[in-house]
């Protein structure tokens, strides 16, 4: 198995703040994609995240206000289905800090690269939301190679 792992630093002591952005479809449509619906608030719920060039469905497997949100993958990009993306977030110095892991991949493969070269760029969109007031969310992304 092969994992993901990034950590960014946002400057705010908002912590609550940071976590809205992962817990509403308000907040995942102004960093993540704009066309993005479910229930990212409730455990158990589905989001239904969509891209041009395809999307993945997540159930929402663990809340734990304002430090812990937890998804499956449960349909999409086959090399996704399973896997799990965890957030945890602290307060440390006048920042929330986002450790993010997208964990199970069965194989590290060029797709996995990019994915990981994604998530920071969407990483940093969420930060810029908080610090700037402003993110870029698919279909405003920094776009990387053919596949988006």
């Amino acid at each position: 198995m092969a994992d993901i792992l990034h950590r960014i630093a946002v400057k705010t002591t908002d912590i609550a703040a940071v976590y809205r952005t992962l817990v509403t479809l308000e907040g995942l449509k102004a960093w993540w994609t704009e066309d993005t619906s479910g229930e990212p608030g409730k455990a158990g719920g589905v989001i239904a995240f969509r891209f041009g060039a395809g999307g993945f469905d997540m159930q929402v497997t663990e809340l734990v206000s304002p430090r812990l949100v937890q998804w499956k993958v449960v349909a999409g990009e086959p090399q996704w289905i399973g896997s799990v993306i965890t957030w945890q977030l602290k307060e440390t110095d006048g920042y929330t800090v986002v450790l993010f892991k997208h964990q199970g991949w069965k194989e590290a493969t060029e797709f996995m690269h990019h994915c990981s070269t994604k998530w920071a760029i969407f990483l940093m969109s969420l930060k810029d939301l908080i610090e700037k007031g402003k993110g870029a969310p698919n279909p405003n992304d920094i776009k990387i190679d053919e596949i988006n």
